[in-house]
């Protein structure tokens, strides 16, 4: 399964900032557009490109590689958590098209993590993907139960994109089987994987609600 855990010492030093009660919003921001641009840059890695020439102000020949794919990026935004997240991967991705899905599940609390979450979608303003050419970059940064992913991977799909993306900071050990098994060929990238959700479908021991802490 094409999954990505970002566990190098930076990001995780940035992740354990993210989690810490005590970072106030502005810095809990800022962590989060750094680890868009460090996702952004491991998600280029994996995209096609070709062999060229330039040739170097002394007149001489040298060969490189044209990331190709970068100039076909859509990224997704699920507003309103993964906004500094996206502002992130518009570092990595300058000329990426956007689009823009509100989403909100509703709360829930029962006597065991929930399986499923009920989302609701009231806005969504996606540009036009082309068939096998678009690299789709969905963002959100807490993948839980999948929920919310699931539905907007579904959408996206049936567009026939060349390859989809999740970038996301913490799945749920739960949220990421789910999605995998569905949809083997998407790419899972995310900087951490925790091992369970509470009662309320939160990852555990998570960062707590991102848009909130985020935009306060």
């Amino acid at each position: 399964m094409p999954l990505f855990l970002l566990s190098t010492p930076l990001s995780l030093h940035i992740l354990t900032q993210l989690r810490n009660k005590d970072t106030d919003q502005i810095n809990f921001r800022k962590g989060m557009v750094r680890l868009g641009r460090l996702l952004g840059y491991e998600i280029v890695n994996t995209m096609d490109y070709e062999m060229i020439e330039v040739e170097t102000p002394l007149g001489v020949k040298a060969k490189g590689i044209r990331i190709f794919d970068m100039d076909n990026v859509v990224i997704i935004n699920i507003l309103r958590a993964a906004t500094p997240l996206v502002e992130g991967l518009l570092k990595a991705f300058p000329a990426a098209r956007q689009g823009v899905i509100t989403a909100r599940r509703k709360e829930f609390e029962g006597k065991e993590p929930p399986k499923e979450m009920e989302v609701e979608i009231s806005y969504e303003k996606i540009p036009k993907i082309k068939e096998n050419i678009d690299n789709v970059i969905i963002s959100d940064p807490m993948v839980a139960t999948a929920s919310t992913m699931m539905k907007v991977i579904e959408n996206i799909d049936s567009t026939k994109p060349k390859r989809i993306y999740i970038a996301s900071v913490i799945a749920s050990e739960y949220g990421v089987k789910r999605i995998l098994e569905k949809y083997p060929y998407v790419y899972f990238f995310t900087i951490s994987i925790d091992p369970e959700l509470n009662n309320n479908g939160y990852i555990v021991p998570g960062l707590g609600d991102a848009g909130d802490r985020s935009f306060g």
